[in-house]
């Protein structure tokens, strides 16, 4: 009876996958397509339904904690066999539904003679070097999942790195498809105003006003909300940024294909006509999955806006801000360093249209080839930070790469040596 339940509910939903197609450029940025959802899915009932392990489970302490958005993200990690990321699988109170597991390696085992095997096992699972979760798409998913993972007492997080890697829609005139890049700052950019598109005001050309402003979305400091949250921006360790983009660029090769290359020829300009590339540029969140060169522009501004004029908007997704507000109420409390975060996102697809092409079928039909460029790049940049790591993490990694500019929120949170320069 369990068995024949088992396998009728994974045929069923195996079946809802072969069914379900999505065109590349809408299966890009936060896993939008059907098949992945339903091999999510899948695989969550898989999780659910397999025996656990009756044995107490010890604290771990991850040296570096890969944080996915969805499956395509994650799975680049779980074929490497070397890393061994599912080899051990521990299910969290408060992790998404179709995402419950924390996957992490065994680490190097310490051998301490005549220990008692669960004193043993404690020592084994609590020095992993990797660990890997996912968020599952959009901003609440991500805060949620973040704060279940830093209320969790199974994990020690102090001296925890933490690499979010997923990938993003890009800036044309800053990245192209394939492209990786870390940013500094992050932007929540639909925490605005928002006027329909029919009845906007006669000097604005997007609909988007900072809240309580009385302009729209420019990059002029008397545009600045007048209202704020506090989860609007954030910046993060530069220094650790720096040390990211050496690696990126001295020890890693990005992939790329003909098909992906041919797409980006349409563009006729640089970058995004370019092979890919490691930039240096910033993120944007927001749950509108945005299309086209208005609101593409009013992210621009909005950033410069937020960084005072130093952030460059290069990368849109749906999690970041979401994922750095949970990590850095943790790191009030105390449990986490907030200045050992990296963002990381690979260019799947553009935010705008070519300009021989039409904005509604850029993003609806348009087969621009970067999804799968993209996330193995993700892997092939994200393994050289994964080894360097590893080597050096006593000299270098452990004690923290110590930060030289602002860390944190617009709130100044953290109360830092550096004063906020965003906000």
């Amino acid at each position: 009876m369990y068995l024949s339940t088992l396998f009728a509910a994974v045929i069923a939903l195996v079946a809802t996958t072969a069914s379900a197609g999505r065109h590349d450029a809408a299966r890009s940025r936060a896993g939008k397509q059907e098949m992945v959802r339903s091999h999510s899915r899948s695989r969550s009932v898989v999780n659910g339904l397999r025996q656990r392990s009756a044995e107490a489970q010890p604290v771990i302490s991850p040296k570096l904690f890969i944080i996915s958005m969805f499956d395509p993200e994650a799975d680049v990690w779980y074929a490497d066999q070397e890393l061994n990321l599912l080899a051990r699988n521990f299910t969290i109170p408060g992790f998404s539904m179709l995402f419950p597991d924390a996957h992490f390696d065994y680490g190097r085992r310490r051998h301490v003679p005549n220990l008692p095997n669960e004193l043993d096992r404690r020592d084994f699972y609590g020095h992993a070097h990797i660990t890997d979760l996912s968020l599952h798409d959009a901003e609440i998913n991500a805060a949620s999942t973040l704060t279940a993972l830093t209320l969790s007492p199974q994990f020690n997080l102090s001296t925890t790195y933490f690499l979010i890697a997923g990938i993003a829609g890009g800036n044309p005139h800053l990245v192209t498809t394939g492209s990786v890049a870390f940013a500094r700052y992050a932007v929540q950019s639909d925490l605005q105003y928002l006027f329909d598109s029919r009845q906007i005001p006669a000097n604005d050309s997007t609909g988007y006003f900072p809240q309580n402003a009385d302009y729209p979305d420019t990059p002029d400091p008397s545009d600045y909300p007048g209202e704020i949250y506090g989860t609007e921006a954030f910046e993060l360790n530069d220094n650790l940024r720096q040390r990211m983009l050496y690696l990126a660029r001295h020890a890693a090769t990005l992939h790329d294909t003909p098909d992906a290359a041919a797409y980006r020829r349409a563009y006729g300009y640089a970058p995004a006509d370019q092979a890919p590339a490691v930039v240096a540029c910033d993120s944007t969140t927001s749950n509108d999955y945005i299309s086209g060169s208005v609101l593409g522009d009013a992210l621009t501004n909005y950033t410069a806006l937020l960084t005072n004029g130093t952030g460059h908007y290069c990368a849109t997704q749906q999690e970041d801000n979401a994922t750095l507000e949970a990590l850095l109420r943790a790191a009030v409390a105390g449990t986490l360093d907030f200045a050992r975060i990296v963002l990381m996102r690979t260019i799947s697809d553009f935010d705008r249209a070519p300009p021989v092409e039409d904005e509604v079928y850029h993003l609806l039909y348009a087969q621009q080839q970067g999804f799968d460029v993209s996330i193995a790049n993700i892997y092939r940049v994200g393994i050289a930070i994964v080894r360097d790591v590893r080597r050096y993490w006593e000299p270098t990694y452990r004690h923290g790469i110590k930060p030289g500019n602002y860390v944190g929120d617009l709130f100044n949170s953290l109360v830092g040596d550096v004063y906020p320069d965003i906000g």
